[in-house]
């Protein structure tokens, strides 16, 4: 510390404070609209500066001591008392933001020892100087990066990482911000540097790491809904072979058809060639794949598992009123649709009722598509929690359309309830 007046240290404090809340503010999905966010960030930000400019006056010892891990822990607990995120999350923005403090006090202080005999004003010009380049630096090369890769760093973030980041740059900034009797010299400063650069590659390899295991899981997530998929090719040829057997016994057929009603007129029989005729129309309408939906990658999902769900003795009901061509990618369809009916047969097959039965309905309302599924479960089953890979992929892949989910348990029957905003998407798929 290079000491000075009151109002010397209310610039350090305020330039100190304005980094630490810049960063962590760039790289934030907050909580609250941002006109009122930024406003309480200006008011805690310019008390918290008032309030360690006076600590300054009173006792410089113990600021000198004390003020940087204490402003880490006061500026920590405001800034994610307003964040959006978990805590893991932001305690790797807060770490990288105290980082960039750590930086930027470091060689404000020891560049104007070294070269300026002490010379404060030097100090604070690197420390606005290196302020200006950090701020901009995340603002233009890493937020873009950040918030593209948030859902990875949000699901991969563990106690372990958050750990690891605030030991690092605890031991950086104790060796930074603990007063240092030693007289300045290069030697030293290279010391302090290596130790900087070693925390800094610390938070940078975490970084890519977590971005690196979450785009692994979603490589595998999305290998698992291929395989759902050929599973999907496979029931539809089965079903279209079928259909086309059907349709060849009925051709087949025809000329024996044709005799017999042939004969039913010559002997005036009109009830029983009636009878006939209707009994005739049902099996040459059963030939053919029935149409549930004109979406017809919901169309398709939907007869294949109804199919499946049929071999297994559940009753299903349908109803099923989406557009032809829909924002929703099929892929994310049948993440979707897959596993909510995957999760009906199997709830519904384990339920021992001999009237197991399924209601599936989906619905497009505006830019809205309402999905609800209903299988019956054995009596006094309850619900307790997301459990499973199905569960957590519908969860994720409504998350991409800022969707939501409900599953519950009403009147003996699982409920699986799910809201996707198209519109949303739409708008940034044209956007890309």
């Amino acid at each position: 510390m290079l000491g000075g007046s009151f109002w010397v240290a209310m610039l350090r404090n305020g330039l100190s404070a304005f980094l630490l809340m810049a960063v962590f503010l760039l790289l934030d999905r907050p909580r609250l609209p941002m006109k009122k966010t930024i406003l309480y960030y200006v008011v805690y930000g310019t008390g918290l500066n008032f309030l360690y400019s006076l600590w300054y006056m009173v006792s410089i010892r113990s600021f000198v001591k004390f003020s940087g891990l204490s402003a880490l822990l006061l500026v920590g607990i405001f800034c994610f008392a307003m964040s959006g995120e978990g805590i893991y999350l932001s305690l790797y923005k807060m770490a990288l933001a105290f980082y960039l403090l750590a930086v930027c006090v470091a060689l404000g202080i020891d560049i104007s020892r070294l070269w300026f005999d002490g010379n404060r004003w030097v100090d604070l010009l690197i420390r606005v100087d290196i302020t200006v380049i950090a701020i901009l630096l995340v603002a233009v090369k890493f937020r873009k990066s950040f918030l593209y890769n948030l859902d990875f760093l949000r699901e991969e973030m563990d106690l372990f990482s958050a750990v690891t980041m605030l030991i690092s740059i605890m031991v950086a900034s104790l060796i930074i911000f603990w007063p240092n009797e030693q007289p300045i010299s290069m030697g030293n400063i290279v010391r302090l540097l290596v130790n900087l650069f070693m925390a800094g590659i610390v938070q940078y390899t975490i970084f890519h790491l977590y971005i690196h295991l979450g785009k692994e899981h979603i490589y595998q997530e999305e290998n698992r809904i291929l395989a759902m998929n050929e599973q999907l090719l496979r029931f539809q040829c089965s079903l279209a072979q079928e259909a086309e057997e059907r349709a060849a016994r009925i051709h087949h057929d025809v000329r024996h058809h044709c005799l017999l009603i042939q004969d039913y007129v010559k002997k005036g029989e009109t009830d029983q060639l009636l009878y006939y005729l209707n009994q005739y129309i049902e099996d040459v309408e059963s030939a053919g794949v029935k149409r549930i939906c004109e979406n017809r990658t919901i169309n398709s999902i939907l007869s294949v598992y109804a199919r499946q769900a049929e071999m297994n003795g559940t009753k299903v009901e349908m109803d099923a009123a989406v557009a032809e061509h829909s924002p929703v990618r099929d892929i994310d369809l049948v993440a979707i649709l897959a596993n909510v009916f995957e999760n009906a047969i199997h709830g519904a097959g384990q339920s021992g009722a001999a009237d197991a039965k399924i209601k599936m309905s989906i619905r497009q309302k505006g830019h809205k598509l309402v999905i609800q599924c209903r299988n019956t479960i054995r009596p006094g089953q309850r619900f307790e929690g997301e459990a499973g890979i199905g569960m957590a992929s519908i969860r994720k892949t409504a998350q991409r359309y800022d969707g939501e989910t409900d599953f519950s348990v009403e009147d003996g029957m699982f409920v699986t309830r799910i809201l996707l905003n198209i519109e949303s998407n739409a708008e940034s798929n044209a956007e890309s």
